[in-house]
């Protein structure tokens, strides 16, 4: 589905470092899903030992075909942290890792665990399976419940936690998704019109294959390579817009969370970065084509996109008109599930405290995101149990520690106090369009970004 997802999302790929010491077992097979194979959950990917942090015990271990972890600090508050890791790829080895914020967690009296998941691709349905079955891995392992959980995941691993804590609502006190696929589906939404719309800019004519065969690759390759010039955008290089590429520029800024501080340099770094093998000469954009997969993201059973009643915003009026006339219409044969298979939806009703972060420049998983879940959360009269936090950042998942840390910290006050902290007004067009957004809770500077400085 997205072979870029697997770097963005720093995933480890399993290999030893030749200069590590070898101390890792090797992989296991599965037991749960054929073709598969666990790795140690006792090593990182360099090849080194996963250890507890001073104060701390660590449990690990491998149930139902997916490894674990548990850390556990010595002054144990009785609470409990799962974290859902992001889009590992499509390989055949599972891996589990450790949460950017395990320290933080310790050194404030919190647990956490962290699970493998037993296969690889977007499955969210299996992210959450495996994630809840921590709950009772953590009481076996420790001897004693927690008394409370909350749920944190990672892009994919955002779109879990949505689910988890929708199927699960009396399992978890809050939950703390970062960088979020909030909007379910949405995200191959936005993948589909991205390059429809840049094909019909360009005029070039493009297919939207149901069962797309060996070649459509190389067909697909074709295509692109007509439409770059036009749109004034290269392969591993920043782009040059062409009055067509402004206008795609655009397009993509609208239906991305629509105008906001820093796009420019947001849609030239997006533009910039390229796709992995097989189709790493392509720009970031159009290595995501749902087309590529029959818009089943490789999960769904059939094709989960939908632009039928979508409406294009260029910036010039005759543009948008011209493009919503000749753009490719694509029909879904499939939505997003209700339960656990295929595409799990999210149906935006927070049963518990959700405080979110999502970088505003992130293409990958675009901001829209946040509002997607934030006009749900409203339609469903439960807007009081969502915060969203706008992040100057140009990448994905593009966080500092003190950003994650202010967030955590002000949800467990949330939880225990009662107090809703402060977040920013996704749905208010002029906050977002304004110079200052995200100025309020990004900490730090991130690489990349392009815009005028916070005072």
């Amino acid at each position: 589905m997205i072979r870029f997802l697997a770097v963005l999302l720093m995933s480890p790929l399993w290999a030893f470092s030749p200069a590590a010491t070898p101390v890792c077992d090797a992989p296991v097979p599965s037991t749960t899903q054929p073709g598969y194979l666990v790795a140690d959950p006792d090593c990182e990917a360099d090849g080194s030992t996963f250890t507890a942090l001073p104060g701390a015990t660590v449990h690990t271990g491998i149930s139902r075909g997916a490894g674990y972890r548990i850390e556990v600090p010595d002054h144990w508050n009785g609470r409990l942290v799962l974290y859902a890791h992001g889009f590992r790829g499509t390989g055949t080895t599972v891996t589990v890792s450790s949460p950017s914020l395990r320290a933080h967690y310790i050194a404030r009296g919190f647990a956490w665990a962290a699970s493998s998941y037993a296969t690889n691709g977007y499955d969210v349905g299996q992210g959450v399976r495996d994630s809840y079955a921590l709950i009772g891995l953590f009481r076996s392992a420790v001897g004693k419940p927690a008394r409370q959980v909350l749920m944190t995941g990672d892009s994919m691993g955002g779109h879990i936690t949505g689910v988890a804590i929708e199927t699960y609502p009396s399992a978890f006190a809050g939950a703390m998704p970062s960088c979020g696929v909030l909007g379910d589906k949405e995200l191959f939404d936005y993948f589909l019109d991205a390059n429809v719309t840049a094909a019909a800019l360009a005029r070039v004519r493009v297919e939207f294959p149901l069962h797309p065969g060996e070649d459509y690759q190389d067909i697909w390759r074709t295509q692109v390579a007509a439409i770059l010039p036009q749109l004034g955008v290269r392969a591993g290089a920043p782009p040059v817009l062409t009055a067509l590429g402004r206008e795609w520029s655009d397009v993509v800024e609208n239906r991305s969370g629509g105008q906001r501080p820093g796009f420019e340099g947001s849609f030239a770094y997006w533009n910039t970065a390229t796709s992995l093998a097989p189709l790493g000469d392509l720009p970031f954009l159009f290595g995501v084509y749902p087309g590529l997969t029959g818009g089943t993201a490789n999960i769904a059973r059939g094709n989960v996109t939908d632009n039928r009643f979508t409406v294009y915003r260029a910036s010039s009026l005759l543009t948008t008109l011209r493009l919503n006339a000749s753009v490719l219409r694509v029909r879904p044969t499939d939505v997003a599930s209700p339960g656990l298979s295929g595409i799990p939806r999210i149906d935006g009703r927070p049963p518990v405290p959700v405080l979110s972060l999502h970088d505003i420049g992130d293409l990958f998983v675009p901001f829209s995101m946040e509002q997607t879940y934030a006009r749900e959360a409203a339609r469903n009269g439960r807007a009081n149990l969502f915060v969203s936090r706008a992040i100057r950042g140009t990448g994905h998942c593009d966080f500092t520690t003190a950003e994650r840390q202010e967030a955590f910290d002000d949800l467990v006050t949330w939880i225990d106090k009662g107090r809703r902290p402060g977040g920013d007004a996704v749905l208010d067009v002029r906050a977002v369009s304004a110079a200052s957004f995200g100025c309020r809770y990004t900490r730090g500077t991130h690489a990349g970004w392009e815009a005028l400085p916070c005072r």
